[in-house]
């Protein structure tokens, strides 16, 4: 596999993966983020909770390099967020696959954008599609795959060229609940393969909870972080433990964190 680019160096030691720093939004006079830090380290899964709307999408493109802050700084492996970088790796709500594009030259995309060889990554593209259970569909067009299919092409796209940092904004929200637990295992699936850093964002307590190493729940608008709990539920995860009174007690005090801070 081709050497990962530059900007995928890891910073010094002890250098977080994610360093944010008093991150600020303003709309006009509107303040949609006020202040928010956070560190996020290597190979760590992070989700940001909270309802829609508080601004924790918002939060997720600012440090994607796709949205600028008023205020504050964002680094990656210490270095500063100034726009897109080729160490990460963003899956969207919606899989925004190119309808005349096969699945695998879908997921070949960034490859195509960075100026890369095909013929070095596409068989790491191959790789994932079968890694996805997807790789028998790797000729089809996107109409021909269900909703989570798309996303699983999505969660390859976003892997295909080697990030250390994959950011994730509600991926599985349009999906019915089945769908959603079993993309949730694929997910974490994957990730214990690459291990790599991942930012999650979401409004499902249940979701956060099954996933997550640490939850930051923001609150209302102007968005901060108001509570940070460790979810100290052995790895790997599978969906028979949501049932278990140790997963659930995480669920209730990300609820009534919620609750305290949204009404």
């Amino acid at each position: 596999m081709a050497d990962a680019p530059a900007d995928a160096r890891p910073g010094p030691a002890g250098t977080p993966a994610l360093a944010i720093r008093d991150v600020r939004k303003l709309y006009g006079d509107l303040e949609a983020i006020r202040s928010v830090s956070l560190d996020v380290a290597d190979g760590e899964f992070v989700s940001l909770l909270g309802p829609s709307g508080c601004g924790k999408s918002t939060l997720l493109m600012i440090v994607a390099g796709l949205g600028r802050a008023s205020g504050g700084t964002v680094a990656i492996h210490g270095e500063p967020v100034t726009g897109p970088r080729r160490d990460t790796g963003v899956v969207f709500q919606s899989p925004v696959l190119l309808p005349w594009r096969s699945v695998l030259d879908n997921v070949l995309l960034p490859i195509e954008f960075q100026g890369l060889s095909r013929q070095t990554y596409e068989p790491r593209a191959r790789d994932l599609l079968r890694m996805a259970r997807i790789d028998q569909f790797a000729d089809a067009l996107p109409h021909q795959l269900s909703g989570g299919m798309k996303q699983r092409a999505a969660i390859c796209r976003a892997l295909v060229h080697e990030p250390g940092l994959l950011l994730m904004d509600e991926p599985f929200s349009a999906l019915d609940a089945i769908t959603r637990d079993e993309m949730g295992v694929e997910l974490l699936r994957l990730w214990q393969t690459f291990r790599k850093t991942v930012v999650f964002v979401t409004h499902s307590i249940r979701e956060a909870a099954f996933l997550s190493d640490r939850v930051l729940v923001m609150g209302r608008r102007p968005a901060t972080i108001v509570e940070e709990v460790a979810i100290d539920l052995p790895r790997p995860r599978q969906i028979a433990m949501t049932e278990d009174e140790a997963f659930n007690r995480h669920v209730r005090r990300l609820r009534r964190a919620i609750e305290a801070n949204h009404g």
